[in-house]
């Protein structure tokens, strides 16, 4: 996968990350979590490949919960219910088991159903859906060592 375009702060930024050690844009390392917080208008494919590479460092990096506030992303429709799956699938095979993913959405984008959770765990990913970053915080803090 080739780098992926957003802006930040205005000007045009990549998932690239830092060349050092391959943090992608957007993501803020704090004391008990990660923080991922993407802006820009991108396609859905560029969303969740841009997360799963979020997820994908932080089981590198050794760091088990992720907050995923997604926002910020414009340009794509909510994803479909097979998508969701696909997305589930993806994510679940990047965090392999080790980073819980708390995801913020708008609320247009929010399966009423949960679905996306329900096949992130069968996927064996601990993952919850929220429309509150504050919601989405309280809940990964909660998250232990899987």
């Amino acid at each position: 996968m080739g780098t992926l375009p957003f802006t930040k702060g205005g000007r045009r930024s990549t998932l690239q990350g830092n060349k050092m050690n391959g943090r992608p844009d957007f993501l803020e390392i704090k004391e008990e979590y990660a923080r991922f917080r993407p802006e820009g208008e991108v396609s859905l494919e560029q969303a969740i490949g841009a997360v799963g590479e979020a997820i994908a460092f932080c089981h590198r990096q050794g760091i088990i919960r992720l907050l995923v506030d997604t926002t910020g992303l414009t340009g794509f429709a909510p994803p479909t219910i097979a998508q969701r799956f696909w997305i589930a699938q993806d994510w679940a095979e990047k965090a392999r088991g080790s980073v819980a993913v708390g995801i913020v959405l708008t609320p247009e984008a929010v399966d009423p159903n949960k679905f996306e959770v329900t096949a992130a765990e069968n996927a064996g990913q601990t993952a919850n859906t929220f429309t509150s970053e504050s919601e989405a915080l309280e809940w990964l803090l909660q998250q232990k060592r899987t």
